[in-house]
């Protein structure tokens, strides 16, 4: 069976996870959850750890993007 839950985005693009995604998905507050995009389709999951170390590990190197200027230029995207 198929069921859908929904959630609204806020200002910043925040949302919060339904209640029975987090209960499905056995989240509570401080887990990680990762993305996988596949084509037009986004899976969302509780992330592992290798995920999380993965993240991380990536961190500094994602810099050249990350200023106000490219913030209000972007914004709308």
């Amino acid at each position: 069976m198929i069921s859908t839950a929904t959630s609204k985005l806020t200002k910043k693009y925040q949302a919060t996870i339904p209640e029975p995604v987090r209960r499905m998905l056995h989240l509570t507050a401080g887990d990680v959850i990762a993305f996988d995009i596949d084509n037009n389709n986004v899976h969302l999951r509780k992330a592992r750890s290798v995920d999380t170390v993965f993240a991380q590990s990536l961190q500094d190197t994602l810099t050249e993007w990350d200023s106000a200027e490219d913030d209000e230029a972007y914004r709308e995207l």
